[in-house]
């Protein structure tokens, strides 16, 4: 067994004290990508870190829910139980093996095919416990229903969270969960709370529910998509949300934005997928700096006025707006193999799911081996933003 696949309780060890008021795990869509999360949390987990907030989108709602509705001593062991059980090989039998076994199976090249292979037999067939083939998907004629309009049917991914998750757990503790959906009517991104509704199996499924490939799903007569449709992340959620306390946010990301340039249509079409997938991020967490440097020379500003000035309401109001609440933001990032395909989303081979696994687990214990991530930035610095991959970005 290697290093990822051992667990630690957080009953055997104190919890870790930090100086932020709340920790942040904000999970991105990525299909097969998403072991990478779990490998992420468990070094989280193992770290002692008490996540107070579950945030995510597509297989991120599906990770977080597979944490937050189960007592810490097992949520590593749920995770563990629903990826192994998505990437059991088809029929029994392993994703054509014969190809790593060749001389010269081993390199980047044998891999692409393999992976590429496999990706097609997930196509073919399905994952199982998570979404199976439609015999006469809806292509040429209208079906009887928006549910029946996909692909695939993800009814085994209901049955597979019924015997996974406690939905009751998810609503009733503290610990706060949120997952972003598409309403396909208004095409609208909804965001759905434990702190504003109750969560059911549905509102995880409709959060990766993902077009052509998976249906809409159904809640209170209205249908809804993947939050990916109009967001891959959750992350601006966030930090429209958490201004009020201060925060260490967890940021775990299935696509980099940066990349080679393509020299063939798969590619090209892969590398459009990452950029979109990532941009978007990026472009919060600029937003985020500005305007937390806003609120930094604003409050500096109002410190400055007369006192008389200090009961207008105008001047209320601005003080309360200009109350800076520091964070800091970790971003992980799966590095994405260089044999990995176009289809690397729906390659759920053992192999590639324990790859994952390994790389968000490294990744993240490399991230809390810098002293200064579990730090409170100083107010002057608003929000420190920490890349595993590439250091502090200013």
């Amino acid at each position: 067994m290697n290093e990822a696949t051992s667990t630690k309780s957080l009953g055997k060890g104190a919890k870790r004290v930090l100086p932020f008021e709340g920790v942040v795990l904000v999970l991105q869509g990525g299909g097969a990508l998403g072991a990478y999360q779990a490998g992420a949390f468990q070094a989280i987990h193992e770290a002692n870190i008490e996540v107070t907030w579950l945030c995510g989108t597509s297989i991120g709602a599906i990770n977080a829910a597979l944490i937050t509705g189960n007592p810490p001593e097992q949520r590593v062991e749920r995770l563990r139980e629903f990826w192994e059980a998505v990437t059991k090989p088809p029929l029994r039998f392993p994703n054509f093996p014969w190809l790593s076994l060749l001389p010269g199976g081993r390199d980047e090249h044998a891999r692409y095919w393999t992976n590429r292979m496999s990706a097609f037999a997930t196509l073919f067939q399905g994952a199982p416990d998570f979404f199976s083939p439609r015999p006469f998907p809806p292509v040429n004629s209208a079906a009887e229903s928006p549910d029946l309009v996909s692909y695939y049917d993800t009814s085994p991914l209901k049955e597979t969270l019924a015997r996974l998750v406690s939905f009751d757990l998810i609503n009733r503790q503290p610990k706060r969960f949120t997952v972003l959906a598409t309403n396909v009517r208004t095409g609208e991104p909804v965001y759905f709370d434990n702190i504003k509704q109750t969560i059911t199996a549905a509102h995880v499924i409709a959060s990766a529910s993902l077009p052509p490939g998976f249906p809409p799903t159904e809640i209170d007569g209205e249908y809804y998509w993947d939050g990916g449709v109009v967001s891959n992340s959750p992350m601006q959620f966030v930090i429209d949300n958490r201004r009020r306390y201060t925060a260490l946010v967890f940021q775990v990301d299935l696509w980099d934005a940066n990349g080679e340039v393509p020299l063939d249509i798969p590619s090209a079409n892969l590398r459009a997928m990452e950029i979109h997938s990532a941009s978007r991020i990026n472009i919060s967490l600029e937003q985020y700096k500005k305007m937390q440097q806003f609120r930094h020379a604003l409050c500096k500003f109002l410190d400055q006025l007369p006192e008389r000035c200090q009961d207008d309401p105008d001047v209320q109001f601005l003080s309360e707006e200009a109350h800076v609440k520091v964070a800091t933001i970790v971003q992980l990032k799966y590095q994405a193999k260089k044999y990995e395909t176009a289809g690397k989303t729906f390659e759920f081979s053992r192999r590639a799911m324990e790859e994952h696994w390994q790389a968000g687990y490294d990744d993240t214990k490399a991230a809390l081996g810098e002293p200064h991530v579990l730090e409170l930035p100083d107010v002057s610095e608003s929000a420190r933003i920490f890349d595993v991959h590439s250091g502090w970005v200013k």
